[in-house]
């Protein structure tokens, strides 16, 4: 899930390294803009580990039947390649 990158942007107060944030400035470091790509990249893989978690019981069934069925059409697509001549290698 994206987030909606258009939102209004809101002021939080947060506690930060004095001395990083010194650095920072002095390299005029747009810190808001590095702390939403940092928290955007930090949301996004929170979620992704979320989505895995919650659909592991229907990731483990499939590979549980590919496993024990072979992947879908395997059949249909080892007789296409069957049928393919090798490429001449030059």
């Amino acid at each position: 899930m994206a987030y909606e990158s258009t939102a209004a942007k809101k002021p939080v107060n947060l506690s930060v390294n004095s001395d990083l944030l010194r650095q920072a400035k002095e390299l005029k470091v747009n810190v808001s803009q590095v702390l939403e790509v940092a928290l955007a990249s930090q949301v996004k893989r929170l979620r992704e580990a979320q989505w895995l978690e919650e659909n592991k019981e229907a990731i483990d069934a499939y590979n549980r039947h590919v496993e024990e069925n072979g992947l879908p059409f395997d059949g249909v697509r080892q007789r296409l390649w069957k049928g393919l001549s090798k490429p001449e290698i030059r």
